[in-house]
């Protein structure tokens, strides 16, 4: 039975694996060749969470997402799509996604998915100069980072500077080896730790193993 997880917009099915779900936005059509689930009236689209760092932390037992229906999210290093379409499912009609990337292969596959789905819209830009796509950007509930950059918790922190309403939530993915190749992975970790504490409440901190080595997620209030 599919019933609706503590997390708003989210649902899971109990049994000998657990699986996650959001309720499809655009019934009959997949984004990523996950499964599709009809129980009575509702579809719902398979979280995978060996694809998604966001499902990846709902397996992992997070105690918050910051992300619910009706939000408004920036999302930074969209790629082809996989999570940001579950967090349109997420955030539902009355919420919006801004997909942003800067790999013009990435947003080539996202221009679809946003087109089917009346809450997404593509951006392509760097994420390191916000002032690029200010105008195209209104205040948002929650930022959200999967960027593999060296200076990942500066550009997280910029954009929330900017963009982030008072008392939203950052959600940010820290991909260790694209900061440092030789240094152990904790001493990454902590090191981004000291660097978000100067502006933001740590609400919780997961890795991501064994779903992603080498990555752990940091949700994020905005003080």
């Amino acid at each position: 039975m599919i019933k609706e997880h503590r997390f708003y917009g989210v649902y899971v099915e109990e049994g000998r694996k657990k699986r996650f779900f959001t309720k499809n936005l655009v019934p009959g059509i997949t984004v990523y060749t996950e499964d599709l689930v009809r129980r009575g009236q509702d579809e719902y689209r398979t979280w995978d969470t060996k694809k998604s760092k966001l499902g990846a932390a709902l397996a992992k037992g997070v105690s918050q997402i910051g992300i619910k229906p009706g939000n408004t999210v920036l999302y930074l290093g969209c790629a082809s799509g996989t999570t940001p379409s579950h967090v349109s499912d997420l955030v539902g009609k009355d919420g919006f996604v801004f997909s942003l990337d800067f790999a013009p292969r990435v947003m080539r596959e996202i221009v679809p998915v946003c087109e089917d789905r009346s809450n997404m819209c593509p951006i392509i830009a760097d994420a390191f100069h916000p002032e690029n796509y200010y105008h195209q950007v209104t205040l948002v509930d929650a930022v959200f980072q999967d960027i593999a950059q060296r200076n990942q918790s500066e550009i997280f922190l910029k954009n929330c500077r900017v963009f982030l309403k008072n008392g939203g939530f950052g959600i940010l993915v820290v991909k260790a080896r694209s900061i440092d190749q030789k240094r152990k992975t904790k001493a990454i970790f902590a090191q981004v730790r000291t660097e978000l504490e100067k502006e933001m409440v740590i609400v919780d901190y997961k890795t991501l193993d064994p779903f992603e080595l080498d990555h752990c997620i940091y949700i994020c209030k905005k003080k």
